[in-house]
């Protein structure tokens, strides 16, 4: 006998809507505009893209399945420096050993 296929349920999301967002989250990921992507935002994106409802919980599953983490790190200021932020770590605080 061969092995039993799960029996839960179908995804909402086709392999191909799947990819789509998941290239969308890389690309919002990599947008200078700042601001962070929220679960929420992703739910109402799947929504209008999709026409699928999504629960709140369910979105992070689908996400680590994605191979995404629910927490992320901000995106970058446009005017972000990493020289002006190494130059601030160098500043003595007057707490330094």
């Amino acid at each position: 006998m061969g092995a039993k296929k799960n029996k839960g349920r179908d995804s909402y999301l086709s392999s191909i809507q799947k990819q789509q967002l998941s290239a969308d989250i890389e690309e919002q990921c990599k947008s200078s505009s700042g601001g962070r992507l929220t679960g929420d935002a992703i739910l109402k994106y799947i929504q209008q893209q999709f026409n699928v409802d999504f629960h709140p919980n369910a979105i992070y599953k689908l996400l680590e399945q994605l191979g995404f983490s629910w927490v992320t790190s901000r995106s970058k200021h446009p005017k972000q420096s990493t020289e002006v932020q190494a130059a601030f770590k160098k500043v003595p605080t007057g707490n330094d050993p």
